[in-house]
């Protein structure tokens, strides 16, 4: 059981202050953020990738790499990488790059994202939505397989056994599928026999263990060998030192961001009370003190099969000393609580 974190570096309106935090602080808190996550034993960091003002983060290689130099053990993993819009090559040279400086800690979750921001910046037709990444994953793939590489598509130039460096120190460099949920997502990641990362944002958590056994189903129908696939969830959350103030501290820049989000896709105003049902046992807010989440994480294991759980924080912006103190308590309290009960658990299976 692997346990970790992921941020979209947000740039939101801070509600307590009512400024904006600048792309340059956020991004260096970000980096301080992965170097405390190392130094307390969490296995993993996520960067996710946008392209709009309240998102710093629009390469995440780039912080990642930064990160790499400073830290030791923890694997450092796009989340995701929005590889419909971004070239395959440039995607795969700047993980590599990643893994040499991390001496083989890095990782890429690819997705197709739920943000458009990328597609008109980088000149591609929504319309191609789909198609965009079955071609490029199809081509990262083989990127990742071979040093040279004869590729068609209909979407980018053609590759005639060309070379692709650097190469990483890992081989294979980790591909993960990140999905939303989608039966398709999960159904192509388990013929690939890639490890899947379901966001797991709403609703019940417990409702996303049909997909999980698709995926299996897949994968077991591709040939592939299920017990060596990986299942994470990203999951919004965050800890304090009493649930009631973890609760406290992180109403407000949830509030905030998902409200904002809700304006712009047209979902019903996001309240205390949506709030309060998401953080209940069943629900898919991981708030609360150390012992509430690792209860939530340990009901996750066994009910939808996770193997990795990465706890998405901050959710808006936060006043970074209560996000140290969040990524603080994963490592040093929650994280040993959790992989100490779920060792005891898999071994009475």
């Amino acid at each position: 059981m692997e346990i970790g974190i992921s941020t979209f570096v947000e740039t939101t309106l801070d509600p307590h202050t009512g400024e904006t935090i600048s792309h340059a602080q956020r991004i260096q808190e970000v980096v301080e953020e992965i170097v405390l996550a190392d130094e307390v034993g969490l296995d993993v960091f996520g960067v996710g990738e946008h392209h709009r003002e309240d998102y710093a983060a629009s390469s995440p290689a780039i912080i990642l790499a930064a990160a790499a130099a400073r830290t030791k053990q923890i694997r450092l993993t796009s989340a995701v990488t929005v590889l419909s819009s971004a070239d395959p090559v440039r995607v795969f040279q700047d993980f590599a790059t990643v893994d040499a400086i991390s001496n083989g800690r890095a990782e890429i979750m690819a997705g197709r994202g739920s943000f458009i921001e990328s597609f008109p910046l980088f000149g591609y037709d929504l319309q191609d939505y789909d198609e965009l990444f079955d071609q490029k994953l199809e081509l990262l793939l083989k990127i990742r397989a071979s040093e040279k590489v004869t590729w068609q598509g209909g979407h980018r130039p053609a590759i005639n056994n060309r070379g692709v460096y650097p190469r990483p120190v890992q081989d294979p460099l980790p591909v993960w599928i990140g999905s939303g949920g989608n039966s398709e997502s999960v159904v192509r990641a388990g013929l690939l026999g890639l490890p899947l990362v379901l966001a797991i944002i709403g609703g019940q958590p417990v409702q996303f263990a049909p997909l999980v056994e698709l995926y299996k189903k897949a994968a077991a129908h591709a040939g592939h060998d299920g017990s060596k696939l990986t299942v994470a969830s990203h999951s919004h959350g965050f800890i304090a030192d009493t649930t009631e103030l973890a609760a406290e501290q992180f109403f407000p820049s949830t509030q905030q961001a998902m409200s904002k989000l809700g304006r712009e896709r047209g979902w019903a105003p996001y309240t205390k009370a949506t709030f309060d049902n998401a953080r209940s046992f069943e629900g898919a807010l991981y708030v609360g003190d150390s012992e509430t989440v690792a209860k939530k994480i340990i009901h996750l294991r066994k009910n939808v099969g996770i193997t990795r759980f990465m706890l998405h924080v901050p959710v808006g912006t936060m006043p970074h000393e209560q996000v140290m103190r969040a990524i603080e308590l994963l490592g040093k309290e929650v994280a040993p609580i959790v992989k100490s009960e779920v060792e005891k658990w898999e071994q009475e299976q």
